[in-house]
């Protein structure tokens, strides 16, 4: 049974695609809905989908960035409000791109083309894909609106509570049900959730690099290879090492 991904973060959006997938293409499994990119990315590397539907923007990580993360393990649709952002990606790999709102004619022509994908997969993306991604993911940046991003982060400190400063951030990680902040004074817990925060920090500083970690780029010393698709981070001012997770190798690549 092929199997899939949606990913948009207007429900009503998610729903409506899924309506009419069910009526042209029965046997299709959705098993996720994301509202984000970051969701979807979490989620595809746990059901592993055949094929992922991809809003372009949406908040946090956006679509494009997203389908970097994917990469060639499924085949790729966008769907966009904006077709120029989608039409080079698409001539360079993508499988195709649906236009907002959805006309069910035209999402019968990407059904029929992802049938053959995956009736005959062809290779993947081309070599150029990756870097029309990050075209496409430039422009997407430099249309959004500037925003305030997080200048202090509110942590317990023993008995006290302290406003750390974003800048002396080393990285978070997951600590069961809270946030372990590491930074220059020393350790800090925190209630919001890795994914709140990944939302909150200045992407141009900030990227996560694991399901359960943030890293600051500018304390990162270097990035090895591991055996297969993986990898490690290692900080400049302490001994751990942060593991890297597949889908946010692309990061550290040229590293």
């Amino acid at each position: 049974m092929p199997t899939a991904l949606i990913a948009d973060d207007e429900p009503l959006l998610r729903e409506r695609l899924a309506t009419l997938l069910k009526g042209l293409w029965p046997e299709l499994q959705i098993v996720a809905q994301a509202r984000n990119g970051r969701e979807a990315v979490e989620m595809f590397d746990q059901v592993q989908p055949q094929v992922a539907f991809l809003d372009v923007h949406m908040p946090g990580m956006n679509g494009i960035d997203a389908a970097r993360s994917i990469g060639c393990r499924a085949q790729l649709v966008f769907v966009t409000a904006f077709d120029k952002y989608a039409v080079e990606a698409f001539r360079h790999g993508a499988v195709d791109y649906l236009l907002k709102p959805i006309e069910e004619e035209r999402l019968a022509e990407t059904v029929s083309r992802l049938r053959n994908r995956l009736q005959s997969p062809d290779p993947g993306p081309k070599p150029e894909f990756e870097a029309a991604l990050e075209r496409v993911a430039g422009q997407l940046r430099e249309r959004m609106a500037p925003r305030a991003w997080l200048k202090w982060i509110k942590a317990s400190v023993g008995n006290t509570v302290r406003l750390i400063p974003v800048e002396q951030v080393l990285y978070v990680k997951s600590d069961n049900k809270y946030t372990m902040v590491m930074w220059e004074g020393g350790e800090a817990l925190i209630r919001k959730t890795i994914r709140e925060l990944a939302d909150e920090l200045d992407p141009d500083r900030f990227v996560q690099v694991h399901r359960s970690a943030i890293v600051a780029l500018d304390r990162v010393s270097h990035f090895t290879h591991g055996a297969g698709d993986s990898g490690e981070l290692h900080l400049k001012e302490r001994p751990e090492r942060l593991p890297v997770s597949r889908s946010y190798l692309h990061l550290f690549q040229q590293m």
